[in-house]
């Protein structure tokens, strides 16, 4: 019996109170989704957490998340489990990684008797040098890719971890080539694909073909040849008429 190996992947985004850890700036809010064989399983982990600082103007009107907001939310330490739980072993798929991962490491270096840090518990792939590798000198934020890869972001007036993490599973699927459909496997969506296209195709109204009959001059130039090719062939030209 053939075992299939699946390859589970995290998509992660996060939401702060600041840019820098060097401010001691916390996490507010996580969100992730879960692929496997690069489909969604419906399987994710949000969660809202009281940093226990002031959130920065600034990234206030980013994300749009008050203090008041995260009073009654919980703090990372009581989420920490949880959370490392559902990121184990997954190869965590994340839009500009060192940012993501230097404020989760940030918040488990806080807790006591925490050894552990991201990397010892999963790979990390950074989809912001995915596409700086692919699309050189162009615009890579998650705004840009989605409408570079046609992926819908109507939704996304303000940033959000777990709206962001969906985005980018779309992103990801549509920028690695593979199958983008959710819905159907990679066999469906091709078979789907060409049923579409002979669809397309039989559905065009073909204008009937011009027909250009020869004159009395081109015909003779012709009959001239076929004599020709008759000739230096000893009489086995096969286009001239036999008797």
């Amino acid at each position: 019996m053939v075992e299939t190996t699946q390859k589970r992947q995290v998509v992660l985004d996060t939401e702060t109170t600041g840019i820098s850890t060097a401010d001691d700036h916390r996490i507010i809010e996580i969100g992730c989704v879960e692929l496997v064989n690069r489909r969604l399983t419906g399987n994710t982990f949000h969660q809202y957490i009281n940093p226990q600082r002031e959130i920065d103007a600034g990234a206030m009107e980013v994300h749009g998340i008050t203090n008041e907001s995260l009073v009654d939310k919980p703090l990372f330490a009581e989420i920490a489990e949880d959370f490392l739980r559902f990121i184990d072993g997954a190869e965590l798929i994340i839009h500009n990684a060192p940012f993501d991962v230097g404020f989760l490491d940030h918040e488990l270096k806080k807790l006591a008797d925490e050894t552990r840090r991201i990397k010892s518990v999963a790979t990390v792939l950074d989809t912001l040098k995915m596409a700086r590798d692919k699309h050189p000198g162009q615009k890579n934020n998650l705004d840009a890719l989605c409408k570079r890869y046609d992926v819908d972001n109507s939704n996304r007036e303000l940033h959000g971890a777990l709206l962001d993490a969906e985005i980018l599973a779309d992103v990801y699927l549509a920028m690695t080539g593979g199958q983008v459909s959710l819905t159907l496997t990679a066999q469906e969506s091709e078979t789907a694909t060409d049923l579409r296209a002979e669809t397309e195709l039989a559905a065009v109204e073909r204008q009937p073909l011009r027909v250009l009959r020869a004159n009395e001059d081109e015909l003779a130039a012709h009959q001239l040849m076929l004599d020709k090719v008759n000739q230096a062939s000893g009489g086995q030209c096969v286009w001239l008429a036999k008797d």
